[in-house]
Order: structure tokens, then C-alpha cells, then sequence
């Protein structure tokens, strides 16, 4: 029933009219009949008129009547209110943890900013999100997840001030507004830590201990001179706020940003790459350059490794350290890797048959078990030998299914593909990992390469890696030979495989053509198109897994 029903109820004409014209009729049929019904009981008088005291009795009964009735209507109007309370306390309240939700904290912040405001105060509108909550999840089951969420509402309720609000907006998302002094926002960062240091506690649920942290975005009604430059209503507060929680988590989690305007500007920027690499790789705007691989023994160029690059109509020229993490967050990295291997054995089908192709693996990919069987397939669509392609994936690769990424890696390996561990020595692979991953090149990372650059240099690092590797049977690959004086360094070291930009830059696929005719290195096209009509390397069909990617360059 809504209010004005209710309303409506309570003064119930009808109701009321009964009941009045009841009491009036009871007092002109009661003057009448009442006395005569006396005198008649002491034998003075007649007895009464009958048709009266039938008229008595039934205004009797319709008294009784209208007051059971009002009575009734009185209960009705309590229950309906009651339950109108309650169904209005579940729309402004989530049931799981008793907060406010996204819908009442709107009105609820209005409320507080006006009342901060008429005192000379500001407001500051905070965002808080669980870190890696969909891990926690998983890991312990949903039930372990709901605990999680209500013990933090707990402590944040034990640890804000009495004229805070607090609502979960939902998911693992809470926000709080509290006022404060303009002049003082020390008081909302000291608020802040504690909170940190009150979750850092952790949490344990079934006797198991979950560490959980949050990261935090704060933004206020007013600037530091205690002005409103720009209208901030709650929408505004909390658009701001969960821009600068944003910009915690991208800065590593487990802290808190003040909300700044140029952190709006990066994710607008940001929106719009992820609009022109969506529409990017439907119009084939990602296309492969290729860096030199050298034998340093001998000079001779030995191979290529295949770099993405983003030619973006409106950016011009795009790094893949811009556009990988974006197109791995959003979840094409698969799509465009494989769009750019398929024009990498295009044009490497035109090099000389002892110049290997190499291809970077996401680590997103990793987690595909089917991988293996599309880039065999790729292989086998192309006629590329399968032993020219060699597939390069990092140590971060190797921390989340170690079980998987081996079955993945040696079905690829079993078809002839061969694979390299990237950037090595900048993860946290183990030996144990080393021998027992099916991996038949080591690639030593440029951080570690640069260092041979110092004349005082401390070459011990480079000295170990290629010393593993020669233990191990795997042959090295040094990245980022940049100058004369590092590549005589890594010639004292043995026989290595390396590439930098001493050999000249990554190269577009024309360019390389170019390079390879003045060297004689490219098949004649009457060879390459009986290689076309030649039967490809039959791939035997596996149901394990192996990535691809271009993330490097």
C-alpha cells in the first residue's frame, strides 16, 4: 500500500460517517426509548414502543459495528505501514552486508553535502575495491567470498566516523563519504591508512587465513582554497572517485590516489585505444616489423624476430608496450597475435629456408589449452616448415598452470616447433623448471646485456646465464646489442645467437625484402609456388595447448 493509500485510509469517509450517524441515532432513539423502558422495569408506566427498541438495539449493533470496523482499518494501516518500511529499508539497503547500496547513496551523499556545506566543510567521497576479489572467490568458494565482503563492512563501519555513510555499490565495491575540514584533507588520508592497516589484518575463514587488500580512489567536493571551481554533485564524486581507484590499481593495487583531472584525460585516452585496437584488428591496422637475428661467431643473419606495430589512422605508429597490456586486458590479444602470425608466415614463406620465424606468446594465451592446434593449423594453411618457427614465452608464463603450460609447450615441440624462454633471468623460473620444461633456447634479457656497456661492468650475471645454458644443452640469445663494446663482450663468451639495434632497427616486411634480394636470401618465386602446391607438414591433432602472441618490440 503506498502512502497516499494510507493516507487515504485513515480518513475513511464512510467509516467515519457510520460511526457518527451511529452515535447520533443512538442518542435520539436512546432519549426516546431509555426512559420508558425504566418506568416500565419499576411497573410506572407502559411498556415501550417495540418498533423503538428494535431501532435501539440495531444502532446498538451498528456502533459495535463501525468501531470493530475502525479498529480493523487502524491494524491494516499499521501492518501496511510496517511493511512499507521494510520493503523501502530493502531498496536503500544491500542484504548481504546491511550498507546502503548505489541507488540511496546518491540522495544519501546529496543530503551530506548540503548539511557539510551550510557548516563550511567539504566532503570527501571515497571508492574502495577488493583487489583480485574473483581470485579470492575461486579459491575459497563464494560462501568464503560473502564472509569476506561482510567482515569488511564490519571494519569499515568500526573505523569511520559516526556521520559517515556507507554503501556497497556492488560486486566487491564500497564507497564511503565523510565530511571534514577543507583545509585539513591529513584527517581523510589518516582514515585511509587505518583502514589499510585494519584489512591488512587479514581474514580467516574455516581456519583458512585470506589475505585480501583494496585498493582506494578519493575525491572531493572542493579544492584546497575551499572553492568549488566545477559543480561535484554525488554522480560527479563518484565518477571521480572510481577514476582515481582505477588509477590505484593500474599503479600496482594496494594503495589510494586523490582524484587529479589529468588521471580523467588518460582514461578517456585510454577508451579510445581500446575502440581503435577493437577496430583495429578488424581492419587489419596491426601489421609485423622484424628485428635481425645474428650469429656472432659469424655475422651472418640467421633468422627474424616478428614485433607488432599499430599503424592507427589517427595515432600514426603505435609501440606494443601502448597496445599489448590494453589488447590483453580487453581480450583480443588472441585475435590480433594470430592475425599477425598468419602474415608473418606469409612473408617468411619468401625467405631463404635456413631463416627462422620467431613469435612472441602472451601470457593470456597461455591459459588456452586449444592454442596448439590453431597455430598448427596455420602452419599447415601456409605449407610453413614447422622446425623454421620458433614461439618465445616469458617466465610469467610459468607461475600459473606450470602442469599446462608443459603439455602445452611439448605438444608444439612433438610437431617440430621449437621454444624459447624470453627475458630470462627477470622472472622467478627455477632450475628444477629449466630441466624439465621442453625449452631449446634461453634468451637473456637486455636489462642484464646493457650492462656490459660499463667500462667497469660486472659481466658475472651474462657469464652464469650462458654457463646454464650450456649446461643445460640450450643455445643463448643475447637481446639489446646495441654498441661495438657489447658485442665483443658476448663474443668472448661463446657461441651465441643476438639481436639489437647494432644490426639496424625493426623493419617493416617490405624493408625486409628488400634486404634479403641484396643478400640472396629469398626463394625464387617460381621454388615458392611449387612450395605452395606441395602438401604442408601434417600436424598430428592433440588436444593440448600452446600460445602465440606479438608483445614485444
Amino acid at each position: 500500500m503506498t502512502v497516499p493509500t494510507i493516507r487515504k485510509a485513515e480518513r475513511d469517509l464512510i467509516a467515519l460517517g457510520i460511526a457518527v450517524a451511529a452515535i447520533l441515532l443512538f442518542v435520539a432513539t436512546g432519549s426516546k426509548v431509555l426512559p420508558s423502558v425504566v418506568r416500565s422495569l419499576f411497573g410506572n408506566g407502559s411498556s415501550p414502543d417495540h418498533l423503538l427498541v428494535t431501532a435501539l438495539l440495531l444502532n446498538i449493533a451498528l456502533i459495535i459495528f463501525g468501531w470493530r470496523r475502525y479498529r480493523e482499518l487502524m491494524e491494516e494501516v499499521a501492518e501496511r505501514r510496517k511493511a512499507e518500511e521494510t520493503a523501502r529499508r530493502l531498496a536503500e539497503t544491500d542484504p548481504l552486508t546491511g550498507c546502503l547500496n548505489r541507488r540511496s547513496m546518491a540522495e544519501a551523499t546529496e543530503d551530506l553535502r548540503a548539511r557539510s556545506n551550510a557548516h563550511g566543510k567539504s566532503i570527501a567521497f571515497v571508492m574502495v575495491d577488493i583487489d583480485n576479489f574473483k581470485q579470492i572467490n575461486d579459491l575459497n568458494g563464494h560462501t568464503a567470498g560473502d564472509i569476506v565482503l561482510t567482515t569488511l563492512a564490519d571494519r569499515l563501519r568500526e573505523k569511520l566516523p559516526k556521520e559517515a555513510l556507507l554503501a556497497r555499490l556492488g560486486g566487491d565495491e564500497f564507497a564511503f563519504v565523510m565530511p571534514f575540514d577543507t583545509l585539513n584533507t591529513k584527517r581523510v588520508d589518516d582514515l585511509v591508512m587505518r583502514l589499510f592497516e585494519s584489512l591488512g589484518k587479514g581474514i580467516t575463514v574455516n581456519n583458512t587465513r585470506i589475505e585480501a587488500t583494496m585498493s582506494m580512489g578519493v575525491a572531493t567536493d572542493r579544492d584546497a582554497s575551499g572553492s568549488s571551481a566545477t559543480p561535484a554533485d554525488a554522480a560527479i564524486l563518484m565518477h571521480r572517485a572510481d577514476i582515481a581507484m582505477y588509477h590505484a590499481k593500474k599503479r600496482g593495487k594496494n594503495r589510494f590516489y586523490w582524484f587529479e583531472p589529468n588521471m580523467e584525460n588518460e582514461l578517456r585516452f585510454r577508451n579510445e585505444l581500446e575502440m581503435g585496437i577493437k577496430r583495429g584488428v578488424l581492419a587489419g591496422e596491426f601489421v609485423p616489423y622484424y628485428e635481425q637475428q645474428i650469429d656472432l661467431a659469424t655475422g651472418e643473419l640467421v633468422g627474424f624476430e616478428m614485433l607488432a606495430r599499430w599503424h592507427s589512422p589517427e595515432l600514426g605508429l603505435v609501440s606494443p608496450d601502448v597496445f599489448i597490456p590494453i589488447a590483453e586486458d580487453i581480450g583480443v590479444i588472441s585475435d590480433l597475435s594470430e592475425q599477425l602470425i598468419e602474415r608473418a608466415l606469409q612473408d617468411a614463406k619468401e625467405w631463404n629456408e635456413s631463416i627462422t620465424l620467431s613469435v612472441n606468446i602472451s601470457p593470456i594465451q597461455m591459459r588456452d589449452p586449444w592454442f596448439p592446434q590453431r597455430l598448427l593449423k596455420l602452419l599447415v594453411k601456409h605449407n610453413f616448415p614447422n622446425h623454421r618457427l620458433e614461439i618465445e614465452i616469458t617466465e610469467s608464463c610459468l607461475h600459473e598452470n606450470v602442469g599446462m603450460v608443459r603439455s602445452m609447450l611439448s605438444s608444439l615441440r612433438n610437431q617440430g616447433v621449437r621454444v624459447s624462454l624470453d627475458d630470462f633471468g627477470t622472472g622467478y623460473s627455477s632450475l628444477e623448471q629449466l630441466r624439465s620444461l621442453p625449452f631449446d633456447r634461453l634468451k637473456i634479457d637486455r636489462s642484464f646485456i646493457s650492462e656490459l656497456r660499463k667500462m667497469d661492468a660486472n659481466s658475472k650475471i651474462v657469464d652464469a646465464i650462458v654457463s646454464l645454458g650450456n649446461g643445460l644443452d640450450m643455445p643463448i640469445t643475447a637481446e639489446g646489442i646495441e654498441d661495438q663494446q657489447i658485442l665483443d663482450a658476448l663474443k668472448k663468451m661463446g657461441h651465441l645467437k643476438g639481436q639489437g639495434y647494432l644490426y639496424g632497427k625493426p623493419e617493416d616486411a617490405m624493408s625486409v625484402r628488400k634486404r634479403l634480394a641484396q643478400a640472396g636470401k629469398l626463394v625464387p618465386i617460381a621454388k615458392s609456388r611449387e612450395r605452395d602446391d606441395e602438401p604442408g607438414e601434417v600436424a598430428t591433432e592433440t588436444h593440448e595447448p600452446a600460445p602465440a602472441s606479438a608483445a614485444k618490440g
